[in-house]
């Protein structure tokens, strides 16, 4: 009996020998919680100042100045018109204008610019145009009047007979600027302004199809005279297109 219990001893003892040999350490058993580990975000590189969307406040697109440019003619409205520059064709009312102030100014050099080519500036004392006799003169001829001393007959008065004969220059007082038409007068187109008598055969001899009339009306220079003092001195143009040339002179005022 004991024979066999030292037997079983030395069998235990050599397999725990060999247990310990052969097996390897088993690594320690983990803690029964769970360590949780706080994973810390990875921040990324700032951008560069180059690499982040440039925007203004409100994120306002950023204009071009030719934008800019339109969006404010847009809010402006339309640009005034500019007035006529040399070379083009001035309107019926800047033409009138110019030679209105030649004739103030005596400037017959400019006068004649104006006057046709072709047909001269025909010089009536009154409203009803006598195509047989009141004189027409050429560019050139315009340019030296006010100088001319020869005396002409101009017209006839209606009512005497009498004969209007003077030179150019006694001419131009009373049957041209004898008022300060520029500054004083009302100024139409092709119509008639406030007075009692009509423009007599202009409309005739003028036909509106290729003339532009422009009076320069007065009413009246003393306030005695009731309006019987008025006058309109007439500037005739033919016209083509947007080109004018000055053809007639026509002066009108009360007559008993």
């Amino acid at each position: 009996m004991i024979r066999y219990i030292g037997c079983a001893a030395l069998m235990a003892a050599m397999l725990c020998l060999t247990a310990c040999s052969g097996t390897p350490e088993a690594s320690p058993a983990p803690s029964q919680e769970p360590q949780q580990t706080q994973e810390t975000p990875q921040s990324t590189p700032e951008a560069s100042p180059a690499e982040l969307p440039q925007q203004t406040p409100l994120q306002t697109p950023i204009q071009t100045p030719v934008q800019s440019q339109v969006q404010q003619e847009e809010a402006e409205g339309p640009a005034p018109s500019a007035p006529s520059e040399e070379g083009q064709s001035p309107d019926i009312l800047e033409a009138a204008a110019a030679v209105m102030t030649a004739l103030k100014e005596k400037d017959m050099d400019q006068l004649a610019v104006w006057a046709h080519p072709g047909r001269g500036i025909r010089f009536s004392p009154f409203a009803y145009v006598d195509t047989e006799n009141d004189l027409v003169f050429t560019r050139d001829e315009v340019e030296k009047l006010m100088e001319d001393p020869a005396k002409q007959v101009w017209r006839v008065f209606e009512g005497s007979g009498e004969v209007i004969e003077l030179t150019f220059a006694d001419y131009y007082k009373w049957y041209i600027y004898d008022a300060d038409f520029e500054q004083d007068a009302g100024i139409a187109v092709n119509k008639e302004l406030g007075k009692e008598q009509n423009s007599g055969n202009l409309k005739e001899v003028y036909p509106e199809a290729n003339h532009d009339i422009v009076e320069y009306y007065i009413g009246g220079l003393d306030l005695a005279e009731e309006g019987m003092d008025w006058r309109s001195l007439y500037l005739v143009f033919e016209t083509n297109g947007d080109n004018h040339k000055l053809v007639g002179i026509v002066h009108d005022q009360w007559t008993p």
